[in-house]
């Protein structure tokens, strides 16, 4: 079993609901548990929440990417912003650590999604954009 799903969308906050519910649907093919579900939506809320916080400054005119696929029993969502990139990835992702304090912004989104994901990549180039790649097994039912 292999499908593909492609979508972008304007980097509103308001679209970071349907984000999750895009993913949702389309991990629905699964037939994922309510806990595996509600994991890989709080994920994309995340990796979605960041892209348009710190990727773009909250300017609405740009694009957040979310690319799906699933191969048998694995999800991977992309999500991909061409914002201002990371200046150092392993301290992004440290837990509390967060690059705009003044937001009152808890630091915890890597973190978040490498507890509920099984695999979580994160590639960033400066003034280019950052790419969340996310991983995750869906134990398939008997």
């Amino acid at each position: 079993m292999s499908n593909i799903l492609e979508v972008k969308f304007s980097a509103k906050s308001e679209n970071e609901s349907l984000a999750r519910v895009i993913v949702a649907s389309f991990a629905a093919k699964l037939d994922p548990t309510l806990d595996e579900i509600g994991d890989i939506k709080t994920a994309v809320s995340e990796a979605v929440t960041n892209a348009i916080i710190h990727g773009y400054d909250e300017d609405e005119s740009k694009l957040v990417y979310l690319r799906c696929n699933i191969e048998e029993d694995t999800i991977k969502i992309v999500v991909e912003d061409r914002g201002h990139g990371i200046d150092d990835i392993s301290m992004a992702m440290q837990p509390l650590y967060t690059s705009k304090p003044e937001l009152e912004r808890s630091g915890m989104g890597f973190t978040v999604m490498e507890s509920f994901m099984d695999g979580v990549v994160v590639s960033s180039i400066k003034n280019e954009g950052t790419k969340v790649v996310m991983t995750k097994k869906i134990s398939l039912p008997k």
